[in-house]
């Protein structure tokens, strides 16, 4: 079984056996994971990110069972993501095309195509020296407004990014410079999208947003207004699911300074160099 969707132009461009052509394209690579691969290519005078997938095998499908998780088999979660976001109305990477290929969940190939959204920056960077440098005060509740509202209706929608962390919302530059907060939401393969939302989930995928923002400089005044505007009219959100979010958060914050996740980091980091 083989399912393809391209434009007619990337379709053109790629010539006989669309699908070979796009699991071997080459290009600038941004992640390269046992199973999974993504590259910056060029079509004519246009920049995409491809993300390939190559089969997750029966080893990682059986841990997440065991672990009672839900295994990633390939692109398409991002794909349903992808279109569920535009349905809500959250702005994120414009799907180009995609395709899957094979039965097998173990060794099924599957890609996707997403456009780049050119010039932006991720607020893990743009915040990485507030610190030192604090930012302009009427900016900065601007923008923590905006992280929590594009967050309660990701939530509210029943959607779960599992890895929202500031690195993944990323600011339009062109409209930064216009004092304007354009929010993007990237990276999307591990989304989970349900009818109606799902509490532990929402409160795992705060504690990531709060352990990112640990080391940026907020204060507790910043902090409770990111708490204000995310709880509107959200049933469940009490004093005990923020309670859960900090305890998370902060188990998260050791294993991301142990030895052991910064070896791995680096690991990661000399793959991809």
């Amino acid at each position: 079984m083989t399912k393809l969707e391209l434009p007619v132009l990337i379709s053109k461009f790629l010539g006989a056996d669309a699908f070979d052509q796009v699991m071997h394209l080459q290009g600038r690579v941004y992640r390269n994971v046992t199973g999974r691969r993504t590259v910056q290519v060029q079509f004519g005078d246009e920049s995409y990110f491809v993300k390939q997938h190559f089969g997750v095998g029966w080893k990682e499908i059986f841990k997440s069972f065991l672990s009672f998780k839900v295994p990633i088999l390939g692109a398409l979660t991002e794909v349903s993501a992808i279109q569920k976001l535009n349905q809500i109305g959250i702005e994120t990477t414009p799907l180009v095309g995609y395709g899957v290929r094979g039965c097998n969940p173990a060794t099924q190939q599957s890609f996707i195509i997403t456009k780049d959204l050119g010039d932006i920056i991720s607020l893990e960077d743009l915040c990485a020296n507030w610190k030192n440098n604090p930012p302009d005060a009427r900016f900065k509740k601007r923008l923590i407004i905006a992280v929590a509202e594009l967050a309660r209706k990701l939530h509210k929608n029943g959607l779960n990014h599992r890895d929202f962390y500031l690195c993944h919302l990323c600011l339009d530059a062109q409209a930064l410079q216009q004092n304007q907060i354009k929010l993007y939401l990237i990276d999307l393969h591990r989304m989970q999208i349900r009818p109606h939302p799902a509490l532990k989930a929402t409160m795992k995928d705060i504690a990531g947003l709060y352990f990112s923002s640990m080391d940026v400089g907020l204060t507790a005044r910043d902090y409770l207004r990111f708490k204000r505007h995310y709880a509107v009219d959200f049933d469940g959100v009490t004093l005990d699911f923020w309670q859960h979010v900090a305890a998370r958060a902060d188990k998260l914050y050791a294993k991301f300074h142990s030895d052991k996740f910064q070896k791995r980091l680096q690991q990661e980091h000399a793959e991809v160099d």
